[in-house]
């Protein structure tokens, strides 16, 4: 609890990348601002900037006082208009329409959202380190195989097993699936066996010594007897005897413990192997003593080997195919021996056939142990970490995260609580999970499934990618009017889209273009793209690619308009000024398809099933007829004759072709600037 306790805000690798991104255009927002500011000011007091009548706006003391402050603050304002376009506005928007959008889908898939901030992050994964137990595999242990002494007992044999030693073992069956085999295969009388002795002290299971303890009371005679259960590697080493299936106690020397070694890693191979072991407290020992004291951890005399097998989850292998083919490394940690892992591990596809296991297979003392540098270099490689502790997936999880991975964590219990914590997502279990566990995590897992696990990473992929859909959107509406009012600005002391204009532009970009974007459902396509590092830039050289010729075409059409529109389609001023507003806006309404796929050529793939995204459209151009054939005096526009419409859509709809075929180009994997930067250095 100290540990989880101590929460520190950071912010998750979208997060830091969207503030570089708005940080980086608001300084090119300003500064265009600037120098547009610098420009129309100077044009205006040196006369060089008219009014709709061919006149000069200033004319040294001739112009009226009120004239100049009203002129200056069209100048202005118009400055201020081109920072207030030039910042992203709508992204964060985008980004929580598009969170909510998913997490509302991913309650049907048994994945709960429980931080909304944070779970874009899960698309970026490169690790995901899993418990085994419930959610690999189903929590739900059978007996497989049962020892006494050196022997291997059949269930038909257990007639043959002395009730001296029966009764011992009854005694320490305390594991659900154990009690399951000793009713049902030994027709053991629960109730007789619970009434014959009372329980003294319970020592609870410790996750570092991999064992638990009882110490009881036997009624019919008084006398102790101190029972652990637990690891066999744990418990065999606390052993100095042995029972055979006489009842006969054995010595145990080192040549026997070594058999017994070998049959431990026999069972271990397929199955989880579990040891018994007894003690009878002498009289003389019990008056006096603490009952802490007298739950030793040697001199104990082995009363069996059971083997445990938890079977894996239906569909777990396939989402641990489906993860590995994404790009991300799933990492086994548990506390079973190495043995028991690796089998586990082989059968949920962790580990192949033929895999190099020399560093894949490590057990946590081995990891704990490791120096920093040496940690670091090998934590990669390794696929199954056993005899493991809380703490350590906590260590393996810091470790991959000091290399730069984005890591989640899946975990149920308290201890998981600080690798939950600590890890990039937070994945706990909603049925074994404790309220812990899933406080300190971003997601609860409702059906406890590693499959569900696969889900969530598909949809986060989704959430990331409709992401970059709307930035490559945005951005290319915004470099389009930064350059033509810069231009228009420079050239002619005007700006050719106004300051009411661009603000339309952008309410109708900021609200409608997320929800048409930011509602398209996830791919397999998702899964054949490596996940995105914590250094890779948000916008790719895809998306530079596709916005960049749009916004060169909206460029080179509106400032055609703009210096030889009343020419070429012999319009007044007015309308010309219409015919600019009316293509650049038709101009993003076409480009928002070609935002819907960012690598796939056919852009219109799917389209009639998108009720929504369709709807939007038609939302849009009704609007944008209204503001400019109904609201004409609000957006300083004229309306336009059905040729004029007609060039506009013409001009807009080349946004497609363009679309289509700068998805023939290729693009280098590495990004852009960072040429740049090795030309500077």
């Amino acid at each position: 609890m100290s540990q989880i306790s101590q929460d520190t805000i950071e912010k998750t690798p979208l997060q830091a990348r969207l503030d570089k991104l708005t940080s980086s255009m608001g300084k090119v927002g300003l500064a265009v601002a600037f120098i547009v500011l610098v420009v129309m000011l100077v044009r205006y007091f040196t006369g060089n900037t008219e009014n709709e009548n061919g006149n000069k706006m200033f004319n040294g003391s001739k112009t009226k006082c009120n004239g100049i402050i009203n002129a200056v603050i069209g100048i202005v304002s118009a400055a201020l208009t081109i920072v207030e376009v030039a910042i992203p506005k709508g992204i964060p928007l985008a980004v929580t329409l598009s969170l909510a959008y998913s997490m509302r889908r991913m309650m049907v898939d048994n994945a709960m959202v429980r931080k909304l901030s944070t779970c874009e992050t899960m698309g970026s994964a490169k690790t995901i380190c899993t418990y085994k137990t419930g959610t690999l595999t189903m929590n739900q242990m059978k007996v497989t195989k049962f020892w006494l002494g050196k022997e291997s007992v059949e269930e038909e044999a257990y007639s043959s097993i002395s009730p001296y030693v029966l009764n011992l073992i009854q005694e320490g069956s305390n594991g659900k699936a154990i009690l399951s085999w000793a009713v049902h295969g030994w027709k053991m009388d629960m109730e007789k066996v619970v009434k014959s002795w009372r329980i003294l002290h319970v020592e609870a299971f410790n996750s570092k010594k991999k064992q638990s303890g009882v110490m009881v009371k036997r009624k019919a005679d008084n006398s102790i007897h101190v029972h652990r259960k637990g690891a066999a590697e744990m418990i065999l080493a606390m052993c100095t005897s042995y029972y055979n299936a006489s009842g006969l106690v054995k010595d145990m020397d080192e040549n026997e413990k070594r058999k017994f070694e070998h049959i431990i890693k026999g069972m271990a191979a397929s199955s989880l192997s579990i040891a018994f072991a007894h003690k009878q407290v002498p009289a003389e020992e019990q008056l006096n003593a603490d009952q802490k004291v007298l739950l030793k951890e040697d001199g104990l005399t082995l009363l069996g080997l059971v083997g445990l097998k938890d079977l894996c989850r239906s569909g777990v292998r396939k989402a641990v195919e489906d993860c590995q083919y994404a790009g991300v490394n799933v990492k086994m940690i548990t506390g079973d021996n190495v043995f028991t892992a690796k089998a586990i591990a082989t059968e949920c596809g962790i580990l192949r056939p033929g895999q190099d296991m020399l560093g894949a297979v490590i057990e946590a003392v081995e990891f704990r142990n490791y120096m920093l540098e040496e940690r670091s270099e090998k934590v990669e490689k390794i696929s199954v970490m056993a005899r493991s502790s809380p703490f350590d997936k906590l260590l393996m999880v810091q470790c991959l995260e000091h290399k730069g991975h984005v890591v989640a964590v899946t975990g149920d219990g308290p201890n998981d609580a600080p690798a939950l914590k600590e890890a990039d997502i937070g994945l706990s279990m909603g049925i074994q999970g404790t309220e812990v566990a899933k406080e300190s995590s971003d997601i609860v897992i409702l059906d406890d499934n590693f499959a569900s696990v696969a889900t969530v990473l598909l949809w986060r992929r989704c959430v990331y990618n409709n992401i970059q859909k709307f930035i490559q959107f945005q951005l290319t509406v915004n470099v389009a009017a930064l350059v033509i009012n810069f231009v228009g600005a420079v050239s002619e002391g005007q700006v050719p889209l106004t300051e009411v204009q661009l603000l339309w532009v952008t309410l109708i970009i900021d609200t409608l273009g997320p929800l048409s974007l930011a509602t398209e459902k996830p791919t397999t396509e998702l899964l054949e793209k490596p996940p995105v590092g914590r250094t890779t830039p948000l916008i790719t050289n895809i998306m530079w690619r596709n916005l960049l010729p749009q916004a060169l075409h909206q460029i080179k059409v509106l400032l055609i308009l703009q210096f030889r529109g009343k020419a070429i389609f012999g319009v007044s001023d007015k309308e010309k000024d219409a015919m600019i507003f009316n293509t650049f806006v038709l101009c993003q309404v076409y480009n928002v398809f070609n935002a819907r796929k960012l690598e796939t050529k056919n852009v219109f793939e799917g389209i009639h099933t998108k009720k929504l995204f369709m709807g939007i459209i038609e939302v849009i151009i009704v609007l944008q007829v209204v503001m400019v054939e109904v609201l004409k005096k609000f957006a300083d526009t004229e309306r336009l004759n059905w040729g004029q419409r007609g060039v506009c859509i013409r001009i807009a709809v080349i946004s497609w072709p363009i679309g289509w075929l700068v998805k023939f180009i290729p693009v280098p994997e590495k990004p852009i600037f960072s040429y740049l930067n090795f030309i500077l250095h």
